[in-house]
């Protein structure tokens, strides 16, 4: 198969992993340019490599660490795209590739290796290393709203690894509604089916028509969510589910949310 007909179906997303790791699309489009550049005088790269993609991105963080350009800040970034483009800006190097080649493009643990030559454990310490940055910048008092109590403890223990704040578990839709009335959490972590019957699809509905907050829902029953009714799941995780997956998706549903705030006891000792 010819070079182009390789590369081009990942150029979109190539050119997005660049602007976030640049932080300007301007300076993006260069690094990509000289990575295209680079395959044109050595195809091989690419035509040999048993993933055309991840060659790909291998030949392009190839020319990130070998080439320096001056940073261009981009005016036209939204509100949101400067929150995140300053959140990565104080992450370690290795480990901000690591995570948005993990939250933003998808990749597994071992394309992950692959892409950054590395074993699929360091590959994994580099995103948990990222996790924990983050959780660092983004530190929030999180609701978990889930009727099992096994799944509420390893969900509670997950969330205070990574730095963060439980300030209460709710079991039913009434529960997670009466939580609110005194904190106003930062995430919510939640199941669909509750101990009562109850949907907590129902009581996050309620909880956002008051407050403004990114919602994780871990749930048996993702087809639920195939209705179009708000709120969209933007952040899914199906049950049973990976310690590591629920990790890499509350750092990314707060790293790409500007209102996520530090816990209110955090700021009382501040």
């Amino acid at each position: 198969m010819p070079t182009s007909e390789l590369i081009v179906p990942h150029l979109p997303y190539l050119r997005r992993f660049a602007r976030a790791l640049a932080g300007s699309q301007t300076v993006g489009d260069i690094y990509v340019q000289a990575a295209l550049e680079a395959i044109i005088a050595e195809p091989q790269l690419v035509t040999e490599a048993k993933d055309a993609r991840i060659a790909l991105y291998r030949t392009l963080l190839g020319v990130w660490r070998s080439v320096t350009i001056n940073a261009i800040t981009d005016p036209s970034g939204s509100p949101l795209e400067t929150s995140a483009r300053r959140n990565l800006e104080a992450i370690t190097p290795r480990p901000r590739i690591a995570f948005l080649l993990r939250s933003l493009e998808g990749f597994g643990i071992e394309q992950i290796a692959q892409t950054l030559d590395c074993s699929v454990a360091e590959a994994q310490g580099l995103v948990d290393a990222a996790g924990r940055e983050i959780a660092e910048q983004i530190r929030t008092d999180v609701l978990i709203i889930e009727d099992e109590p096994f799944i509420a403890l390893d969900l509670q223990t997950l969330v205070e690894d990574l730095g963060h704040n439980v300030v209460d578990v709710a079991r039913t839709h009434r529960e997670a509604v009466a939580a609110i009335k005194n904190l106003e959490p930062g995430l919510i972590l939640a199941d669909i089916q509750l101990a009562d019957g109850s949907s907590g699809l129902d009581a996050v509905n309620e909880i956002l028509g008051s407050l403004e907050v990114p919602v994780v829902f871990i749930t048996a029953y993702p087809e639920r969510f195939l209705t179009g009714d708000r709120p969209e799941p933007a952040f899914l995780i199906t049950k049973p589910f990976l310690i590591e997956t629920v990790k890499a998706v509350i750092s990314q549903a707060l790293f790409f949310d500007r209102r996520s705030h530090r816990p209110r006891h955090a700021e009382m000792r501040a």
